[in-house]
């Protein structure tokens, strides 16, 4: 008999999200299920400093909770969060990268995915 483990999130659509990362193939997706599926404030806050350190340019970062705005960010990215403080939305668009949900590229199969906490 398998085991389930509970989903602690309370955000409905967190809860959504995690069911339909849960049913992708992919072990990036499943990771990232089971990092959402662990109570809020375990959930990654990276600063687009931290992006602009670590990411080189035309890197899908992927982050399991919000995107703040502390530093500066010139690099070319595509940044994949839970959600994004309005400055760090900004920043990454004026350096010429993209933001997205989490939700927007589930059926997409981007590759190279670096995941950030």
């Amino acid at each position: 008999m398998e085991m389930k483990k509970k989903i602690r999130a309370t955000n409905p659509e967190t809860i959504e999200l995690i069911k339909k990362l849960k049913e992708k193939k992919e072990n990036t997706w499943k990771n990232l299920a089971k990092i959402l599926s662990k109570p809020k404030r375990n959930r990654a806050t990276v600063n687009v400093g931290k992006i602009n350190r670590y990411a080189k340019d035309g890197e899908v970062i992927l982050v399991p909770g919000k995107v703040l705005g502390y530093g500066n960010i010139n690099k070319k990215v595509v940044v994949v969060a839970l959600s994004f403080s309005e400055e760090a939305e900004r920043k990454i668009e004026q350096s010429g990268g993209e933001c997205k949900k989490i939700e927007e590229i589930i059926d997409e199969k981007p590759k190279g995915i670096k995941i950030m906490k």
